[in-house]
């Protein structure tokens, strides 16, 4: 076998390395295809403004003129400049089950790493912390997300074997909606909502939340500033988030606290499952794949938690306790039965520890690995 790697560097080579993945899982029921254009979007520098902040290179592994394998090297700058480190990100990787191709893909993005003068490198990760990341190691037989990757078992142990060992820990659960909503939680929702001068944000449509939505982003920034690879949004980034997100989400699934003073102190975004709707459209929406979208956001039995934020001056306080109790509602008008609450840091004990009230279980774990040049 003669593996050879080139580097992505036409709108053709692109379109080959976001296609690699259709075809590695084309036929597993538990992947979950991106759409296609949002991922063309994701790496071209003219529309993704992470690359005012980043420096990347992607290659495709090629065996006999097929494509084998793919990886992608993130150097974020701000991320670097915040832990004071030169640190480079590994991160869209796919490759078949050989270890001649695994190698060649690691060692072509760690060569590029080392000449920019990095120290070491890490991942999956991607442009930013909004982009899934953390390699699957438990969990292959459970439905994934549109928020995470999806991987086969195979790569955990082609990583570990170049040398990689685990930085840190997601854990994700799946929970039961109860049938009512836990009496302590409810209590402890009305106190605190009381104690502090807070109150649920009413609105009907997409249209009356919009104007909360960058100030939703600006406390994510500060609920997150601390958070294991987080680097802070621009005004660009989260002009883009709103664009495309918000356009989907529906008001109800989507909790926003509000002090006297009418400003968010917390949010959670929450949402139907989009998993089955996205495999049926296949990496399209159009002609037929936005139609799968509908009905799933119309009725499902099942739901996503995606983020949630507690401005830092409002932190234990029990302002969670009052969007668990308003998603729990929610979820029950929808006949919303099971509820994934996608990749949690394993040292977020205070996140974690919410779902203590709720019957689950903690189903999916994934890794970001680290390698020293």
């Amino acid at each position: 076998m003669s593996v050879t790697t080139k580097e992505v560097l036409t709108k053709k080579d692109l379109i080959s390395f976001i296609k690699f993945p259709y075809k590695l899982y084309n036929g597993n029921k538990y992947w979950v295809p991106p759409l296609l254009q949002e991922e063309l979007k994701n790496f071209n520098k003219e529309k993704n403004p992470a690359f005012q902040l980043c420096e990347a290179k992607y290659w495709i592994a090629y065996d006999n003129n097929q494509v084998v394998g793919r990886i992608a090297c993130i150097i974020n700058k701000k991320y670097n400049e915040k832990v004071s480190k030169n640190v480079a990100r590994f991160g869209y990787v796919d490759f078949i089950d050989d270890k001649n191709i695994s190698s060649v893909l690691f060692k072509t993005a760690e060569d590029w790493a080392k000449q920019k003068k990095c120290e070491s490198i890490h991942g999956p990760l991607g442009f930013t912390d909004m982009d899934p990341e953390g390699m699957l190691v438990e969990g292959f037989d459970e439905l994934g997300t549109i928020a995470t990757i999806y991987n086969y078992p195979y790569y955990q142990v082609h990583i570990e074997n170049l040398g990689y060992r685990k930085d840190i820990d997601w854990v994700e659960y799946e929970l039961l909606t109860p049938k009512t909503v836990p009496d302590k939680v409810e209590k402890l929702a009305a106190a605190v909502a009381e104690r502090y001068k807070l109150r649920v944000l009413d609105v009907k449509n997409q249209k009356q939340l919009l104007p909360y939505a960058h100030e939703i982003f600006h406390v994510l920034n500060s609920a997150y500033a601390n958070i294991y690879g987080f680097v802070q949004l621009t005004e660009e980034q989260i002009d883009l988030y709103v664009k495309q997100y918000f356009g989907f989400i529906k008001p109800g699934f989507v909790p926003v606290i509000l002090n006297e003073k009418n400003e968010v102190v917390g949010f959670g975004i929450t949402m139907p499952s989009l998993s089955k709707a996205f495999q049926k459209a296949k990496g399209r929406l159009f002609p037929f794949g936005f139609i799968h979208i509908l009905r799933a956001i119309k009725k499902n039995d099942r739901a996503d938690l995606y983020l949630t934020g507690v401005r830092p001056d409002y932190q234990d306080k029990g302002v969670n306790a009052i969007m668990m109790y308003e998603v729990t509602k929610v979820f029950k008008e929808h006949n919303i039965v099971w509820v994934e609450s996608n990749p949690e840091l394993e040292t977020n004990l205070k996140v974690r520890s919410q779902w203590r009230f709720y019957e689950g279980r903690q189903h999916k774990r994934r890794r970001c690995y680290i390698k020293e040049l």
